[in-house]
């Protein structure tokens, strides 16, 4: 049933549709899983993967599908709409369908971007449990995190306070030896608090802490959540806790969470993030949340585990990618797909009218302003002209031997011209495409995405990485530059050149990943340029090194890792009815 989209707020279709949402045990007879391969949490619950994963090991995995977009602009695109869309269409055709969806942060949440949840009759329910801490994931990391922190700013103190003899004496630790000036990680709060990205800790007297300058990142910006979204299982989440460096000593060594012997710990604080949680689409399909970290400088996916569990359980798996081809679809290609070892068969890539006119040089949009009349009205010679930006990304995905699907995610203000433009163009570039109208209609909206999918993945692919592992930093970034974001070349500064030789020269980093640190409001570096830009050069500044994630990441740009809160934040529409317990104002 879908529900009236235009009359009804998501919040409304999402109550509805809760009513009958099935209950975890209903989700055990319904998926065919056993007693002990579900966790219950209340009327959520969480899926054993490991046990699921030995009881389906001969099992053939299902169709591949990752879900990426244009590059983004303020009118949205849909990612997570038409994920949801497409696992309601399936559904509609009779497949046996499932997906994996990130997990929202608090952060945004609170504040201008709200929940990711979906929308219109393409949901995923229940919305509030979604969107305001789930089964806890986040909250596990936030504590796993700070713990180190507090396992390092300790250590410091009593360092400063005692002698060798003394410190052997009363704690049997070495002298670590910790260069307050190079402390590489900071705390973490999930929420845009920009009062905190830059603090001074230890104030007081010698035993309240080590004084020393500190601040925090919001909690999604985590290399444990970057960690969660990479690991194979938990034999795998605890090898990698203990390599993440948390600080270097004065000799310029790392001192690590191993180091600090806290990492044993820290797995335990997070024991329970390495399941996924199992929601479902407004129309009672199964959807995986897990992972939700940061796509700008971590891989920006649902987690490998969520996917590897998808394939086994379903004959067609759905999974997201964070923002446009040339930063979410790329990582999932050169980075994900080479530490998962599953080849996609099919990558969506979602496109609206709106979006591409802006592209094509369309007005500005203002929150809360009416939209221009160029992106409500037929205006093809704008459209036309911002196509190049979908042709590129149609380019990247087919460079990768995916096979590409074009999903116009239609507004009832598109016309027929304008769609059968995107058409043309998207056919005449190697892509099928489809319109969806699954925000309004939802399954039944999305058949012919669905149909498009099917015949998509009944093509072979010849998927192939861009690069070979044995790739050195400097080339694998030279390749991604001109291959997926069109530059001419890349520009090192000689601080981050010199650090790149250092990093090639050395074998610990010969199977570390690259992460390209980019912004995502552009093809190039500057988020003010729009479309496909020409002549220009990507420049990187720094490469960060996260040792536990095994990630390498080339800075082009700066990228705060603690968003701000805005002067209209969403957290003032936020309520609850004392007489039903039920949150308001949240979507």
């Amino acid at each position: 049933m879908a529900y009236d989209a235009v009359k009804m707020k998501d919040w409304q279709i999402s109550e509805a549709a809760e009513a009958n949402m099935p209950t975890p045990d209903e989700w055990r007879d319904k998926l065919g899983l056993q007693k002990e391969e579900i966790i219950p949490m209340g009327r959520l619950c969480k899926l054993d993967f490991m046990k699921i994963m030995e009881r389906l090991k001969d099992r053939p995995d299902g169709k591949y599908i990752e879900v990426t977009a244009i590059t983004p602009t303020p009118l949205g695109e849909g990612k997570s709409t038409t994920s949801l869309g497409l696992i309601e269409g399936l559904g509609k055709r009779g497949k046996s369908v499932g997906g994996c969806l990130r997990q929202p942060s608090g952060g945004p949440t609170m504040n201008i971007k709200g929940t990711a949840a979906g929308g219109g009759n393409s949901l995923l329910i229940p919305m509030t449990e979604f969107s305001m801490g789930l089964t806890g994931d986040i909250n596990d990391i936030t504590n796993a995190h700070n713990l180190a922190m507090v396992a390092l700013t300790a250590r410091m103190q009593h360092e400063r306070n005692y002698n060798d003899d003394e410190l052997a004496k009363r704690t049997g630790i070495r002298r670590l030896d910790v260069d307050p000036k190079r402390v590489e990680m900071k705390w973490i709060l999930d929420f845009c608090a920009q009062s905190l990205r830059n603090i001074v800790i230890g104030l007081g007297g010698k035993m309240d802490g080590f004084l020393m300058e500190s601040g925090f990142g919001i909690a999604v910006s985590s290399e444990l959540m970057a960690m969660l979204s990479i690991v194979r299982d938990l034999a795998d989440m605890r090898e990698r806790m203990a390599n993440i460096t948390v600080a270097f000593d004065h000799q310029g060594n790392p001192v690590t969470t191993g180091d600090l012997e806290v990492a044993g710990a820290m797995t335990a604080w997070m024991r329970n993030t390495i399941n996924p949680t199992l929601l479902c689409s407004a129309e009672y399909q199964p959807c995986f949340v897990h992972a939700g970290p940061f796509a700008n400088i971590a891989v920006g996916q649902s987690s490998i585990i969520g996917d590897r569990v998808g394939l086994k359980m379903f004959d067609y798996h759905i999974t997201e990618s964070g923002f446009a081809a040339d930063i979410g679809f790329e990582k999932f290609w050169n980075v994900k797909c080479r530490l998962s070892g599953l080849k996609p068969h099919v990558s969506v890539l979602v496109a609206t009218i709106r979006a591409l006119k802006m592209h094509g040089g369309g007005p500005r949009v203002a929150p809360g302003a009416p939209l221009p009349d160029e992106y409500t009205q037929e205006n093809l010679e704008l459209l036309e002209k911002g196509l190049p930006n979908m042709i590129h990304h149609i380019n990247t995905i087919r460079t990768s031997g995916i096979n590409p699907v074009v999903c116009v995610n239609r507004f009832h203000t598109d016309t027929h011209a304008e769609v059968e433009m995107v058409r043309k163009a998207a056919e005449a570039a190697g892509a099928r495409c489809a319109q969806s109208s699954h925000w309004a209609d939802g399954g039944d909206g999305a058949l012919e995405l669905a149909d498009a999918v099917i015949d998509a993945c009944n093509e072979e692919s010849k998927f192939e990485f861009l690069y070979p592992l044995d790739t050195k930093l400097r080339d694998r970034v030279e390749k991604i530059a001109k291959v997926v974001y069109g530059a001419d070349g890349v520009a090192w500064t000689p601080e981050a050149d010199s650090k790149a030789k250092m990093l090639e020269a050395d074998s610990t980093y010969d199977d570390y990943c690259t992460m390209m640190v980019k912004t995502h409001l552009s093809l190039s570096h500057d988020p003010t340029i729009k479309g496909v830009p020409k002549g220009w050069m990507l420049p990187i500044r720094d490469v960060l090194i996260f040792s536990g994630a095994k990630f390498l990441c080339p800075m082009a740009g700066t990228i705060s890792l603690m968003p701000g809160t805005c002067s209209n934040p969403a957290f003032r529409k936020v309520d609850v009815d004392v007489n039903t317990g039920k949150v308001q104002g949240l979507f």
